[in-house]
C-alpha cells in the first residue's frame, strides 16, 4: 500500500531562488550541509543528502516546478515528487505533493519533508 503526501511551506525567497536552490548541485550542499549531485536536466539522475535520497529528474519548468521519480528499493509503481513554485506576499508559496510513498517509509518521508528538507531551506533564508 502506498499514500500521498501533501502540503505548502512558506519561504522569505523568491521562486527564482528557491528554483535554483533546489536545482543546483553547489547549492543544495550548501542548505542540506551533505553532497549532493543535481542536474536540471530531464533523465539526470540526483542523490541528496549523501545518496539518502535519489532518483531521476522527470520534468523542470524553470521557477515554476520541478517533477522528480524518488527511487524506494522495489517498487512497482513509481514514487513522484512534484514541487510547484508560487510567487507570495512572504516571498514563495511551495507546494509539495509527493505521491506513492511507500507505507513502511511514510512517516519518515513526511517528517523528513518538513523537519528536514524544507526546515533547512527555510534556516537557509531566513538567515
Amino acid at each position: 500500500m502506498a499514500r500521498t503526501f501533501k502540503k505548502y511551506y512558506r519561504i522569505p525567497a523568491t521562486p527564482e531562488e528557491i528554483y535554483l536552490a533546489l536545482t543546483t548541485a553547489s547549492t543544495i550542499s550548501l542548505w542540506t550541509g551533505e553532497p549532493a549531485v543535481m542536474s536540471a536536466e530531464v533523465g539526470t539522475e540526483f542523490s541528496l543528502w549523501d545518496g539518502s535520497i535519489s532518483g531521476i529528474n522527470l520534468e523542470f519548468e524553470p521557477n515554476k516546478k520541478i517533477v522528480q521519480q524518488w527511487y524506494f528499493g522495489e517498487q512497482n509503481e513509481s514514487s513522484i515528487v512534484t514541487i510547484k513554485l508560487h510567487t507570495d506576499k512572504a516571498g514563495t508559496s511551495v507546494e509539495l505533493v509527493h505521491t506513492n510513498i511507500p507505507d513502511e517509509y511514510y512517516d519518515n518521508i513526511t517528517e523528513g519533508w518538513t523537519e528536514s528538507y524544507f526546515a533547512d531551506l527555510l534556516e537557509f533564508y531566513e538567515e
